[in-house]
């Protein structure tokens, strides 16, 4: 039978910010597959006021996956454009600076650390032999020296992942994606894509791949990848006269930025092992019915990869699988107390006076979203 790796039992609450607040469950599966390449941050005090989550499906090794869940959201927090509210271009560096980290000395120590243990000794031990004294022994993430040594030419590993992030500030929400990960959410029990699965036969993606000196076969870039967009697997970042967004693969996201309103009672981010096997509609209803039981977060998530899940090897619900299930708590009325306000339940009413989910021109999704409130 596949291998069950389950999260622990999480049932966490961000801190108050303005109107809105969140609570999430998770879960991972290595289902058949012979190693878990997946990897996941959920941080609900990103600052006073912003959550932010995040899954890492893995490809070719689970390093890059690692690499991205341990230092992606560090350099959304500390590029300028953060500090300055505008989350959408600071996530949208800090998924250009993976590949940028991930290069030379100091890119394949910090790999090394996070792979196999033979590669976490010999890495250990090159740390001490070449990492600069002053180094950053503060943590400071964001000084990321060069460092001299016989890996100083690392051009950033073959391997990859796919990045679907999710960041929720007061009553916005801030998604972005590059690769088949996929983030949904569910607005009054019907499910609205926030991002778009970026597979090699899109015509946005299939014309860069192309100009860029590629080509795609079976279904995948240069007969071998079957995703457009992802960060690492730097042999198809190799055309040192394109920028990095248009490059064979590129790490480049959809940024999709939404109004949160009464109407929305919880949203999904999960790897392409779940959405193989249900759609974003049948992956929303079938939460809403175990939610009217009153389960625990994290247990649904468990749920739906239990149902995932294929009975042998072979096929559809082999692969891993991660998700995290993240329900939207309603804004307080004014007067009542945060404490008292229980969050939203599938059968809530909705606002009358809630606002139009807009859709970014870059995104495709499933169907046109409702209006908050409409009847329909």
């Amino acid at each position: 039978m596949g291998i069950y790796l389950s999260s622990p039992k999480t049932e966490k609450f961000s801190e108050d910010g303005d109107n809105v607040r969140v609570r999430y469950g998770l879960s991972s599966m290595q289902g058949w597959r012979a190693a878990m390449e997946d990897a996941h941050a959920a941080i609900t005090d990103l600052d006073a006021s912003t959550s932010f989550f995040g899954v890492y499906d893995g490809h070719g090794g689970k390093v890059v996956a690692k690499f991205c869940a341990k230092y992606l959201h560090q350099q959304v927090l500390k590029h300028e454009g953060y500090l300055q509210g505008d989350i959408g271009t600071s996530v949208q560096k800090a998924f250009f600076r993976m590949d940028e980290m991930m290069r030379g000395q100091r890119g394949w120590r910090e790999l090394a650390a996070l792979g196999d243990r033979l590669n976490k000794f010999s890495g250990m031990i090159e740390g001490l032999i070449w990492s600069p004294r002053n180094g950053d022994g503060n943590g400071n993430t964001d000084d990321w020296a060069f460092e001299e040594g016989p890996h100083s030419d690392f051009p950033g590993p073959t391997s990859g992942c796919t990045s679907c992030v999710a960041i929720i500030r007061e009553n916005q929400l801030i998604v972005a994606n590059a690769g088949d990960s996929r983030c949904v959410i569910s607005r009054k029990g019907q499910a609205y894509n926030l991002s778009r699965d970026h597979k090699p036969d899109l015509e946005i993606e299939r014309e860069r791949i192309l100009k860029a000196g590629g080509f795609i076969h079976a279904g995948r870039v240069n007969g071998s990848l079957n995703l457009a967009r992802a960060i690492g697997d730097m042999e198809f970042k190799q055309n040192k006269f394109l920028p990095a967004e248009k490059q064979i693969v590129t790490a480049d996201p959809d940024i999709n930025i939404v109004d949160l309103c009464d109407d929305d009672d919880f949203i999904v981010l999960a790897c392409d092992g779940v959405w193989d096997c249900m759609s974003s509609q049948q992956l929303v209803d079938f939460i809403h019915e175990q939610l009217k039981s009153g389960s625990k977060l994290s247990a649904v998530c468990e749920r739906v990869l239990d149902r995932c899940l294929a009975p042998t090897a072979g096929g559809e619900g082999c692969d891993n699988m991660t998700m995290i299930l993240v329900q939207i708590k309603k804004p307080v009325p004014s007067g009542a107390s945060p404490s008292d306000e229980p969050l939203a339940s599938p059968g809530d009413e909705p606002s009358a006076s809630s606002e139009k989910l807009p859709a970014s021109d870059d995104v495709i999704a499933e169907t046109k979203p409702a209006e908050c409130g409409s009847s329909s």
